[in-house]
């Protein structure tokens, strides 16, 4: 697992061993990346379930202001805390370790970004986009990964699913709200 483009470029980041943390693949999180690189820039992201941080480590080395990184594991914070450092973007970081739910109760920043890539099967995205929305920015952008079984709903409080694609077993749900032309 590594850091693919930016100030961290080719940057490994460290991971636990097992099926706990399932890092986003390459090819995969060049997707992500690619569907909103000019939207990064100056940005503040939100990497909700970071696991190793690495995707919001990602945002940060192609040029965001700042990513907070929430996880309810004390290993993962201690992960992500470690990947920081290795980068040298601690000083652009909030690593908050805490439930996701309580997170989005008590957080009354707003995201550009925000990362949801939670452990399958426990409908975790679901439960965490209706409070989610209120976070982010108008022009925000919201970005689940999920097993390609899963089909998420096509709006939620404002926000549409502008863009699904699978990838084998994973799939990403790309969300915005509506722009007036």
């Amino acid at each position: 697992m590594r850091v693919i483009t930016g100030l961290a470029k080719g940057r490994k980041l460290k991971a636990p061993e097992g099926l706990d943390v399932r890092p986003t693949a390459d090819g995969i999180k060049e997707a992500m990346f690619s569907s909103i690189q000019f939207e990064i820039e100056g940005g503040t992201v939100l990497d909700l379930f970071a696991g190793t941080g690495q995707l919001g480590i990602e945002a940060l080395s192609r040029g965001a202001k700042k990513a907070v990184f929430v996880d309810s594991s004390k290993d993962s914070i201690a992960y992500v805390r470690q990947n920081l450092e290795h980068v040298g973007f601690t000083d652009k970081a909030e690593v908050i370790n805490m439930p996701n739910t309580a997170f989005l109760r008590g957080c009354t920043e707003k995201f550009d970004i925000a990362f949801l890539d939670p452990p399958y099967q426990r409908k975790l995205i679901q439960k965490s986009l209706p409070a989610l929305t209120s976070l982010m920015k108008e022009n925000g952008v919201i970005i689940c990964e999920h097993e390609a079984t899963l089909t998420l709903p096509e709006e939620i409080n404002g926000f549409t699913a502008v863009k699904t694609k699978k990838h084998g077993k994973i799939g990403v749900t790309i969300y915005r709200k509506p722009t007036e032309e």
